[in-house]
């Protein structure tokens, strides 16, 4: 499939948001009494920053419409389509982290109404990541994407981003919270790592269940295509392959394999070991960059059918 950027971003940038999210109602959950009021400015800023990251987003996404002006209707098709779903999810989820940074912010130190917010936050959240990721594992003929793995990816990754970005907030504001952070950073990105290998491990294993044959309807066991039959590229060859070389490709995997998991844990760790704030976020940066990398890779390993026919220009 083509990697369209629009998508990578919105995937990314709100799954690092919710992980962020969760980080902050984690904190506020288990937070002592007598920490609550130095908490509340983590919570009102990190909520800010978790709002923030949704809303970019959200505006990536617009680029990848046809009609950004008939946005609306992506939300018609809630009863059948996880798009649709996701379309609803994310706006909810923004409103509700708007209005639990909004009541830190005006009432800091309230438990009750912070707690009740924050679970439906964490429902709505939780929704959102499955959202996300069935509008990809739900397609069936896609057989990369076609998997329980596929929704723990975005999970995962999500929450793992989320946590490194909440460790180097903490950093600045409330380091009491900073060891615990990274510690949980540390457990969901290697978390995130091993179900990304599994995944490779997988797709690696996988079989085509179309072939030349099917795609054109001949069942001649020995077919070989010469072109196209036209002299150019087409809007098939466009929308469903990426263009990339096979080197190019590997080349971004093992970047992803890299810089989305290894080298973040690595500067957690010296972040931790030193108390180096700029550590801590360079590994999100960093984190984010791989991930970035990983959402493309995930994107282009998927082998659409009609690619089948669709595999040379003359």
């Amino acid at each position: 499939m083509k990697p369209a950027f629009s998508v990578i971003f919105l995937t990314t940038l709100i799954g690092a948001g919710q992980g962020l999210f969760l980080a902050l109602f984690g904190a506020d959950l288990w937070a002592p009494p007598s920490a609550r009021a130095d908490l509340s400015a983590l919570l009102v800023h990190g909520s800010a920053l978790s709002l923030l990251l949704c809303a970019a987003g959200l505006i990536a996404s617009f680029f990848h419409l046809g009609h950004p002006e008939r946005a609306w209707r992506a939300a018609a098709m809630w009863r059948t389509s996880w798009l649709s779903r996701e379309v609803i999810a994310l706006p909810l989820f923004m409103a509700t982290v708007a209005a639990y940074g909004l009541l830190h912010y005006v009432e800091a130190g309230s438990t009750q109404a912070s707690h009740a917010l924050g679970w439906v936050g964490v429902a709505l959240c939780l929704t959102l990541f499955v959202c996300t990721a069935m509008v990809y594992a739900s397609i069936r003929f896609l057989q990369e994407w076609a998997s329980p793995l596929t929704l723990l990816n975005y999970l995962l990754l999500g929450c793992a981003s989320g946590l490194t970005l909440a460790t180097a907030v903490a950093a600045v504001q409330l380091q009491a919270l900073q060891t615990p952070y990274a510690l949980a950073a540390l457990v969901l990105t290697f978390a995130g790592l091993l179900n990304r290998v599994a995944s490779l491990a997988r797709n690696a294993r996988l079989v085509p269940k179309s072939t030349l044959q099917s795609a054109i309807g001949i069942k001649h066991p020995r077919i070989v295509q010469k072109a196209q039959g036209f002299m150019g590229g087409s809007f098939n060859t466009r929308a469903f392959f990426h263009g990339k070389g096979l080197r190019w490709v590997a080349g971004v995997k093992w970047f992803f394999l890299m810089f989305a998991f290894p080298v973040p844990m690595l500067l957690l760790a010296v972040g931790l070991s030193t108390d180096s704030g700029a550590s801590l976020w360079a590994a999100f940066v960093l984190q984010y960059a791989g991930l970035l990398a990983e959402r493309w890779f995930f994107f282009a390993q998927a082998r659409h059918p009609q690619n089948l026919y669709y595999q040379a220009a003359s």
